[in-house]
C-alpha cells in the first residue's frame, strides 16, 4: 500500500464507509493522511463532579435526563443533568439537538467543556461528549477532532487512521535537511504522526510548527521564484517626463496627498526600467487610487502608449471612465469605455479607435479581454479589485501587447503585511494611507435592535437635509429558520411603514446585471432617497450625496467587510454616519467596538486576520485555493522565518525536484498567484 492507493484497500473500509470518505473528498490513502485534525479534546485530566472547579473541565458521567426546547427563531437549547458517584451537574448545548439522541443511551461519557456561571447557576457549556468505550486504551487521552465534511464522523476517521499508522512513520521528507536542522523542526513523518496520535499538547504544538512552516515555505518560495521569472522579462521603457506630470498635477481641482505623490513616483520609477512593473496599489476606500492611475496614464500617453483599465463591474468601469475623462481630456488624451452595454456601431467604432491608437486610455470590464479587441501599442495595464479576476483573465489582458506591459493591480481592501508577503509576495507594494483633504472621518455607532425608532429619526433627518441613505441586509429572501434581516422583507417594511413618504430602491445579487446598473444609476442621480441592498454595493460605488449607511446584523460580518461597506459613505465634504445594528440586544462584542472606534482600514484588517482568518480579506474562493491547513497568516514570526529560508533556497539554485511533493505544491502556488 502507498499514498496513492485507493481507500478501499484499507482494512475496515467497505462500500458504505468508502462512500462517506468519497463524499468528503477523501479518495486515497494520502488524502486521509493529509486530512489533519481541526482541534483536540484533552481527556487526560478527569475530575469528579464533586471536585469540579470553574474553567475548562473534563468529567466522566452519564446522562440522567435531557430535553431540547426552542428559545427564539433560529435558537434551540438542549439541557441535561449529568451524574457520577459524587454528584450531579447541569450541561447546556446551543443549537445541538442531536445531543439528545446521542446521550439517551445511558452509557458513560467523557464530557469536556467550560464550567462557568451562567443564567444564575454553574453549568458545563457546550461540552464535547466521547463514549468511554470508544476511547483508546492508552492512558494519554488527547483525542483529535476532524472536520465533519458531509457528515463524516471523527470516530470513523480515527479508526481508519489507526490502520495507517505504520505507513505514516515512513512518510518521505519534503524539506531540505539543512532547513530542518537550522530551524530545529520535527521530521515530516514525526509531525504527521503527532498530529493524528498525540501524546501531549506540547507535541502537537511542535508538529503544528513544523507543518505550518512547510506550508508557508512553499507559498513564499513560489513568490520568490515568480519574482526571479519576472526579472528575466523585457518590457517597454517609459521615461519620466517631469513637465507632463507637473501639468497634470497643476490642473487638478485638489491637492494630491503625500501618499498619492509617493505611490505615483514609485510607479514612474518602475516604468523607467527594462523589466515590466509588477506592483500592487492598495488604498483605503476613497484614498484616490484612480487619480494615481490617471497621472501615470497621462505620462504613458505622452510617449505614444495606451493604457487599459479593467474593472469587475460595469458601474465601476463607468465611474473610472467618467473620472479619467475629466482629468485627461483637457490634456488632449481620449478615454474610451468598453462594457457589455456598448453595442452595434458604437462598439465597432471603439474597436477601430483602440486598434489605430486614437483612444489612448480604454476602461472596461471583461469585454477588454475578448479576441476582437486589438490594441495599437499597449504599455500599461491596470487591474482594479484584482482579486475579483482569475489568473487566466489577467493573463489574457497582458497578452494583448507585443512586449509585456507594465502592470498595476489595485485594491480597496487594505491587506495586512503578513498576507501581502505570502499571497502577493512577487509584487512590489504601494500604500495609500491618507484621505484627501476635506474628508471627515465617518462617525460610527453601534445600535441595539430595540432602538430602531430613534435611529430611523436620524436617518430621516439626513434625507430631509437633502442627503441619501443605504440600508444593508445580508440575505435576499426571508428564511423562517434565520433571524438575519432579509433585504426583500426590509424593503417592503420600510416602504409600507417607517419611510412610506420616501423613495426607496432595492438592489441584490439576483438581479440581472443591467437591472443592477439601472438601480445604482438611479440612486446616483438622486432618484431614490434610500437604497435597501445586500453587500453588492460593497466595492467602488461612488455616490457623494449618500451620507448614512445602516447595516443590519452587523455582528455577522467581518471587520474588513464592514469597513468596505462603511466606505460607501463619507465620499464628500458632508459629515457621514455608519450605524451598526446588532442581531440581539446584548452587549456588543469587542470586535464591533473596534470598528466603532477606528476608521483605519489597515488596523481593522490586521484585527480581522487575527480573529477570522484570511478569508475575510483575501476573498473566500482565493483563500480556499491556498490549501493552508495548519499555518495561520497572522503568525508573523513563523512567516518571517519561512521567508528568510525561501529567499536563501531560491537564490542558492538548489534542485527542488529532489523533493517531489515540495516541487508539486510550489508549482501549484506559482500558477495560482502569478500575475504574469
Amino acid at each position: 500500500m502507498n499514498l496513492v492507493s485507493p481507500l478501499d484497500k484499507v482494512k475496515g473500509i467497505g462500500a458504505k464507509t468508502g462512500e462517506q470518505f468519497d463524499l468528503a473528498g477523501i479518495h486515497t490513502v494520502g488524502d486521509l493522511i493529509e486530512f489533519l485534525p481541526r482541534n483536540y479534546e484533552d481527556f487526560s485530566h478527569v475530575t469528579t463532579i464533586a471536585g469540579i472547579k470553574p474553567g475548562k473541565a473534563t468529567i466522566k458521567a452519564h446522562c440522567e435526563k435531557i430535553a431540547t426546547r426552542p428559545v427564539r427563531r433560529g435558537l434551540r437549547i438542549t439541557t441535561a443533568t449529568l451524574t457520577d458517584d459524587t454528584g450531579k451537574l447541569q450541561a447546556v448545548w446551543f443549537n445541538q439537538p442531536y445531543r439528545e439522541t446521542q446521550l439517551k443511551s445511558g452509557e458513560d461519557f467523557y464530557f469536556s467543556g467550560e464550567f462557568e456561571f451562567n443564567y444564575n447557576r454553574y453549568q458545563l457549556t457546550n461540552p464535547s461528549a466521547e463514549m468511554v468505550k470508544d476511547m483508546p486504551v492508552q492512558t494519554d487521552r488527547i483525542l483529535p477532532v476532524y472536520r465533519s465534511i458531509k457528515g463524516l464522523k471523527t470516530t470513523l476517521v480515527r479508526k481508519i487512521l489507526a490502520e495507517l499508522r505504520p505507513l505514516i512513520t515512513m512518510l518521505p521528507e519534503t524539506l531540505p535537511a539543512d532547513i530542518i536542522k537550522s530551524e530545529k523542526l520535527m521530521s515530516r513523518s514525526d509531525a504527521v504522526l503527532a498530529m493524528h496520535f498525540p501524546e501531549t499538547m506540547a507535541e502537537v504544538q511542535s508538529a503544528r510548527e513544523r507543518l505550518g512552516f512547510e506550508e508557508l515555505f512553499q507559498l513564499l518560495l513560489a513568490s520568490q521564484l515568480n519574482r526571479q521569472e519576472n526579472a528575466k522579462l523585457t518590457g517597454w521603457t517609459i521615461p519620466f517626463e517631469q513637465p507632463v506630470v507637473a501639468d497634470f498635477v497643476k490642473r487638478l481641482p485638489f491637492a494630491l496627498t503625500g501618499a498619492q505623490r509617493r505611490a505615483a513616483w514609485e510607479i514612474i520609477q518602475d516604468m523607467e526600467r527594462k523589466t515590466p512593473m509588477n506592483r500592487l496599489l492598495q488604498g483605503d476606500v476613497g484614498s484616490g487610487k484612480t487619480v494615481v492611475a490617471g497621472l501615470v496614464a497621462c505620462q504613458v500617453a505622452h510617449f505614444g502608449f495606451q493604457t487599459a483599465i479593467m474593472a469587475p463591474t460595469e458601474i465601476l468601469a463607468s465611474q473610472h471612465a467618467e473620472t479619467l475623462s475629466k482629468l485627461l481630456q483637457p490634456l488632449g488624451i481620449t478615454v474610451g469605455l468598453l462594457t457589455g452595454s456598448v453595442k452595434g456601431m458604437a462598439r465597432k467604432t471603439l474597436y477601430e479607435q483602440i486598434a489605430n491608437g486614437s483612444v489612448q486610455v480604454v476602461v472596461g470590464t471583461h469585454a477588454l479581454i475578448q479576441e476582437t479587441v486589438k490594441f495599437h501599442k499597449l504599455g500599461f495595464v491596470v487591474i482594479d479589485e484584482q482579486h475579483r479576476f482569475g489568473v487566466k483573465q489577467r493573463q489574457l489582458l497582458l497578452d494583448k501587447s507585443e512586449f509585456m506591459p507594465h502592470m498595476l493591480a489595485m485594491t480597496a481592501t487594505p491587506i495586512p503585511r503578513s498576507l501581502a508577503l505570502t499571497v502577493y509576495g512577487e509584487l512590489d507594494i504601494s500604500i495609500l494611507n491618507e484621505l484627501p483633504t476635506g474628508r471627515k472621518p465617518i462617525a460610527t455607532k453601534i445600535w441595539s435592535p430595540n432602538s430602531r425608532a430613534q435611529l430611523y429619526e436620524k436617518v430621516d433627518a439626513e434625507i430631509t437635509a437633502g442627503r441619501q441613505a443605504y440600508v444593508i441586509c445580508s440575505l435576499i429572501e426571508d428564511n423562517p429558520e434565520n433571524d438575519i434581516k432579509s433585504v426583500q422583507a426590509e424593503y417592503v417594511k420600510l416602504q409600507n411603514s417607517i419611510f412610506k413618504h420616501r423613495r426607496i430602491g432595492l438592489l441584490h445579487g439576483k438581479l440581472k446585471p443591467a437591472d443592477k446598473d439601472e438601480v445604482m444609476q438611479k440612486f446616483s442621480r438622486g432618484e431614490f432617497d434610500i437604497l435597501v441592498s445586500t453587500t453588492v454595493v460593497e466595492v467602488g460605488v461612488d455616490v457623494p450625496n449618500a451620507t448614512v449607511i445602516v447595516i443590519e446584523n452587523a455582528d455577522r460580518f467581518g471587520l474588513s467587510q464592514l469597513h468596505q461597506l462603511r466606505g460607501r459613505v463619507g465620499r464628500s465634504v458632508h459629515q457621514s454616519y455608519c450605524y451598526l445594528i446588532n442581531s440581539i440586544s446584548a452587549k456588543p462584542s469587542q470586535r464591533l467596538r473596534e470598528i466603532e472606534k477606528s476608521n483605519d482600514g489597515f488596523y481593522l484588517a490586521e484585527v480581522d486576520l487575527k480573529l477570522r482568518g484570511p478569508g475575510e480579506i483575501y476573498g473566500r474562493a482565493q483563500h480556499g485555493a491556498l490549501n493552508l491547513q495548519i499555518a495561520t497568516l497572522a503568525d508573523t514570526k513563523l512567516i518571517a522565518r519561512a521567508q528568510k529560508r525561501a529567499k536563501v533556497f531560491a537564490e542558492s539554485g538548489q534542485n527542488m525536484l529532489q523533493y517531489k511533493q515540495l516541487a508539486t505544491q510550489v508549482q501549484y502556488y506559482q500558477r495560482l498567484t502569478t500575475l504574469n
